[in-house]
């Protein structure tokens, strides 16, 4: 009998958001965005338990109201997979797969967390499974582009344009969705690492892996979410919201 794997959802969520003040607590249809992203990660069937891993007690206080999982960090972390990676450790429990959830994207299908989930159990070779989605928008500099190669690996990560229109016009790039599938002990060798070079100026969170020399692969997906980064993101979600299918699944919990 073959032994069911255990897969742990995290949702990193700090307060202080540079560009959008107090960001998990900002509501779409009179809930927290990050308890969006909480109870639609809840409707996922791969996901054997998810907790909120937060940095400041009033994210906390706004879980306990929800009844939703949730455990303190740090606020020193320079992102939310250091900070996923200490909530962790602190759990002692073992689990095959840990899932990096973005708190800032709360109108994640849940059934894309599967999709994740069963690509990583059958790319076991894989350290990291990163899903993207189509898109034909280039310009901001909020959206992660992602450039793989044939055989779905990770190349590069950028704010930039990628690949850049130089010689022939691309129509559409890859963007980085976000829910991340690590193997533990991959998530850990991240923590443990000091930030690396292409990281800082990107300032992209996952460059690090990459030039650690971890394998990363991805599965391209369907759907159009958006991570809520500025407010003309917040205004197109709030609209977002109010005809989304999950929403109406669980906006009666508190």
């Amino acid at each position: 009998m073959v032994k069911k794997m255990r897969v742990i959802g995290l949702i990193p969520s700090r307060l202080k958001s540079s560009r959008l003040k107090h960001k998990p607590l900002l509501k779409l249809g009179s809930i927290p965005m990050v308890i969006h992203t909480y109870f639609r990660a809840k409707l996922s069937k791969e996901l054997d338990d998810v907790i909120i891993c937060c940095d400041d007690k009033k994210i906390k206080n706004i879980c306990d109201k929800y009844n939703a999982k949730c455990m303190m960090t740090s606020k020193a972390h320079s992102n939310g997979t250091e900070r996923i990676a200490e909530a962790f450790l602190k759990l002692k429990k073992k689990y095959d797969l840990v899932v990096d959830i973005q708190g800032d994207e709360p109108l994640i299908d849940p059934k894309n967390i599967d999709r994740v989930i069963q690509f990583h159990k059958r790319n076991l070779s894989a350290d990291l499974i990163l899903p993207t989605l189509v898109s034909k928008r280039r310009s901001s500099k909020n959206i992660v582009k992602v450039l793989v190669n044939k055989k779905k690996e990770v190349m590069y990560l950028s704010r930039y344009n990628l690949p850049f229109n130089f010689k022939e016009k691309n129509s559409f790039f890859l963007k980085h969705l976000s829910i991340i599938s690590f193997k533990p002990n991959k998530l850990i060798d991240f923590y443990k690492s000091k930030q690396t070079f292409a990281e800082k100026i990107e300032g992209v969170e996952l460059l690090r892996a990459l030039e650690l020399g971890m394998k990363i692969k991805t599965t391209i997906l369907k759907g159009d979410s958006f991570s809520v980064d500025i407010k003309e993101q917040y205004i197109k979600a709030k609209k977002y919201i109010l005809r989304d299918k999950y929403f109406k699944k669980y906006q009666q919990k508190k």
